[in-house]
């Protein structure tokens, strides 16, 4: 909420634009997309499943950490895997063709789509930047005979060109339009409440934004987990903090709540 009405804290010189990790949804979500990609898209794709058809099971939640630290999260992936060498070391080798290299980026940008990863112009233009840059040097580095330097530092992605989250103001919702919103309808009492026809289109592309550094609000299972507090939240009216949800809205969340919260 202090994201979405700008609050910051009064410190002198503190850098308060949250890090592309903090402002795709943390952890949480890149492990959500990177499950999509693995376990989804690249079984099904005749380039990319013999290429992953021997990968460990953890291979996706490796990937998460990986992106995770070079988008300024935790260091997860160095404490645990060994850094940028580790990384290295699964290319070399491989002799990659520019054809994989291409179908990894259209699947795991696909796969972003699907997670629900932010889709605002700045988070994009970051996260495809470093998708792009990422799978050369891997495409590079698995060339036979490739001797790529060693010891090399963790890349650390930020914000393309100080285009960041607030730095423009949407034309959209300057003009009160609200970007792919969603038209409300709402069971009769009496009916079963869903999470996907009725839940989630209760929550705007802007609240869902001023909550990803927590949990996503279009996702069922973090709405399924974090739903008593959500509750709260809207029955006083301080969810959203830009104006109080109708009755009849917190009547069917709170409807969903009490009968066993189906998706």
């Amino acid at each position: 909420m202090h994201w979405y009405i700008d609050f910051k804290d009064p410190v002198p010189d503190s850098d308060t634009t949250p890090t592309l990790f903090e402002w795709a949804g943390g952890l949480p979500a890149l492990t959500r997309m990177t499950r999509i990609f693995y376990e989804k898209h690249v079984p099904e794709d005749p380039l990319l499943a013999p290429l992953f058809a021997n990968m460990s099971p953890d291979h996706p939640v490796r990937v998460a950490r990986w992106l995770g630290e070079v988008f300024g999260g935790p260091k997860l992936y160095t404490e645990i895997y060994g850094g940028y060498d580790r990384m290295i070391s699964q290319h070399l080798g491989k002799a990659l063709t520019e054809e994989k290299r291409a179908r990894w980026v259209e699947l795991i940008c696909l796969s972003a789509q699907e997670a629900a990863l932010p889709s605002d112009a700045e988070f994009q233009a970051a996260f495809r930047s470093y998708i792009e840059w990422g799978s050369r040097i891997a495409l590079e580095n698995s060339q036979l005979g490739a001797k790529p330097p060693p010891h090399m530092p963790m890349p650390r992605w930020s914000w393309v060109c100080d285009a960041t989250p607030g730095s423009r103001v949407s034309a959209l919702e300057s003009s009160g339009v609200e970007t792919a919103e969603a038209a409300v309808e709402l069971p009769p009492r009496g009916q079963p409440v869903g999470f996907e026809q009725h839940v989630k289109p209760l929550f705007r592309e802007r609240d869902r934004k001023s909550m990803q550094f927590a949990f996503d609000l279009w996702s069922y299972d973090d709405v399924r987990n974090n739903a008593p507090a959500i509750l709260e939240r809207v029955k006083a009216g301080t969810m959203p903090c830009d104006r109080a949800w109708p009755s009849n809205w917190v009547e069917v969340f709170e409807r969903w709540t009490q009968s066993g919260m189906s998706k």
